[in-house]
């Protein structure tokens, strides 16, 4: 998927989201979901991967998350993430790397203290996992919802 459709899929989600207005009721229990894979439209494989969000809903609320963002090839991104054979060929990939990878519990914190996607703000610099976030959620959040 092209980054562009991506964020065009993302900003329909938040817009649908933000357009419910009122609480919603969800059933208690644990929720996963995964987003869609990014791969960048340049040829290169800055920022490619996917995110999975797991949400644990208690007492009909979000009580916890855990976002975590992986490599196409199912590698979770970490302390690693922007090396090269294990060293850092390049201080700027590897700084713009590590800010996305620690974007991802800022993202899950977010949307337990807000209870609702529409709640949880982009940060600078890991705009490709907040995408991939609110996918996530919203997905994980859908299949808990009381029907």
């Amino acid at each position: 998927m092209k980054k562009r459709t991506f964020a065009a899929a993302a900003a329909a989600g938040i817009l649908l989201l933000s357009g419910c207005g009122g609480s919603v009721a969800y059933n208690d229990g644990t929720y996963e979901a995964r987003s869609a894979e990014y791969i960048n439209d340049d040829g290169s494989e800055e920022g490619n991967g996917y995110g999975i969000v797991t949400v644990t809903i208690k007492d009909g609320s979000i009580s916890d998350c855990t976002f975590t963002t992986y490599e196409l090839d199912g590698t979770e991104k970490g302390e690693d993430y922007g090396m090269k054979s294990g060293s850092i060929a390049n201080k700027d990939f590897y700084n713009k790397a590590q800010k996305a990878v620690g974007a991802c519990p800022k993202y899950a914190e977010q949307l337990v203290l807000a209870g609702s996607v529409d709640g949880v703000d982009a940060i600078s610099g890991a705009t490709i996992n907040y995408q991939q976030f609110v996918e996530a959620a919203d997905a994980a959040l859908s299949q808990a919802e009381k029907k």
